[in-house]
């Protein structure tokens, strides 16, 4: 019997400070690599844009409420208690002498408690927040959504540039162990008199060269490593490894590209519909600011009154009213006409927005499906050069061996494997990000994770 309250007592808690509860702090991944959909989900979660586009629309919601509550009866209580040093007077005719002769009235101690209320009937401005409730809620909300859409769309991008800078630093690594191999063959080479120093020499440029760009690499690395930690939400002193398998991007690298854009689908402007929506309350609030405004009210006082505080409270004298105010805007210098003109002009800027967007969003798509067909065919066009660089690497470094290509040649087939190798990858993770950006132009990047 005595679990009972304590079952309720822990259901009240839980439900006034659920909201609290919504807006803990994030539980941190576990420390192991990512993939791409784990660092989105996780920074759909932890980001604090997207945090505070939540909380906003929490703020939202009480907003709306706050403007409604004018709708509900208003009840308060007032006391008021009061001495006179001296009791006012009145000027009272005298018919016996036709004299004007002053009397004290009243009382020296009153005490006064009393309850009030007030009930709207009609009111423009609890009308207008009442009508607005909805919009409100849907621009919050498409906010959210817009902060979803940017997060999701930074946060990919940023994966697949630190994968560019992390497969960029092997492809240094790789060509270092080469020229490394390479540099000892032709000292090597140099000292038992069969090349000339000019050959080793060549072997160690183009080593320090490669040593140069794992540096560049590999500091590129560490700051586009903090700067998707900030895009996620996460900790700077959380270690962040990603996870991907290469197969799988070139798979996913694809898309449709005949999909026909529909501005509809874009957030943007669905988020200016309903600021049309909102506008056209406004100018419906001004127009209709000429009827009057109606309430109910009622009072119940009780009075306690006696010249003697000792004796104030032993006899109480009630009374109490109720009634219907009417509030009527007569003249109010023209401010109403010019409010609803000026309401006017703000939506039919609101439809220069709108096309505005139209067109930039048309020019994004365009933009984003050319930059997705460049990248594609450059992505084709470097993975074949890179299977036909490592073969011709392997002949001419097999043929060196043998005595029978320059060094020369060499360095230029390493150099041309080294840089396939670049622009293959390049190529391979822009054309990913570019077809994040045409999933965000044609309004169909997923956020659900």
């Amino acid at each position: 019997m005595k679990r009972t309250p304590l079952a309720l007592k822990a259901l009240f808690r839980l439900l006034l400070f659920a909201p609290f509860y919504a807006f803990s702090q994030p539980v941190l991944p576990p420390d192991k690599p990512l993939t791409q959909q784990e660092c989105v989900a996780f920074a759909l979660q932890s980001q604090p844009l997207v945090r505070q586009a939540l909380i906003d629309q929490e703020i939202a919601k009480a907003s709306n409420q706050v403007a409604l509550a004018a709708w509900l009866p208003q009840v308060g209580v007032s006391g008021t208690a009061q001495h006179y040093f001296g009791l006012p007077f009145t000027i009272f005719p005298n018919p016996a002498t036709g004299l004007n002769e002053p009397r004290q009235l009243g009382v020296r101690n009153v005490t006064t408690v009393g309850l009030s209320g007030t009930q709207v009937i009609y009111n423009n401005d609890v009308y207008l927040a009442a009508r607005s409730k909805r919009f409100n809620n849907q621009a919050a909300q498409q906010n959210t959504v817009n902060t979803r859409i940017s997060t999701v769309s930074d946060v990919s991008k940023g994966f697949y540039d630190v994968l560019l800078s992390q497969r960029q630093l092997d492809v240094f690594a790789q060509d270092i162990a080469r020229l490394q191999r390479n540099y000892r063959d032709a000292r090597l080479r140099y000292e038992t008199g069969v090349a000339d120093k000019t050959e080793y020499l060549q072997a160690e440029i183009s080593l320090n060269n490669s040593l140069a760009g794992r540096k560049q690499s590999l500091e590129a690395v560490n700051a586009k490593l903090a700067y998707l930690k900030q895009l996620m939400g996460l900790p700077p002193e959380r270690k962040l490894a990603l996870q991907y398998d290469t197969l799988k991007l070139e798979q996913d690298a694809a898309m449709d590209t005949t999909v026909a854009l529909n501005v509809a689908n874009r957030i943007e402007i669905q988020q200016l519909q309903t600021q049309k929506a909102l506008q056209g309350i406004t100018v419906d609030y001004y127009r209709l600011g000429f009827l009057p405004s109606v309430s109910a009210f009622g009072n119940y006082n009780s009075v306690f009154q006696n010249n003697d505080v000792s004796e104030q409270y032993r006899t109480r004298f009630p009374n109490s009213y109720a009634g219907m105010q009417l509030g009527l805007p007569l003249f109010t210098g023209f401010r109403r006409t010019q409010n609803l003109r000026r309401a006017r002009l703000e939506n039919q800027r609101l439809d220069e927005d709108v096309n505005n967007t139209r067109n930039q969003i048309n020019t994004e798509y365009a933009t984003a499906l050319a930059n997705y067909k460049g990248y594609y065919t450059e992505y084709q066009l470097g993975k074949r050069n890179l299977e036909a660089s490592k073969e011709v690497y392997n002949v001419i470094n097999l043929q060196y061996r043998e005595g029978i290509r320059a060094y020369i040649d060499l360095i230029v087939a390493q150099t041309t494997l080294r840089t396939s190798q670049l622009n293959y990858y390049t190529a391979l993770f822009q054309l990913l990000s570019s077809k994040v950006d045409l999933l965000r132009a044609i309004g169909e990047l997923p956020t659900d994770y």
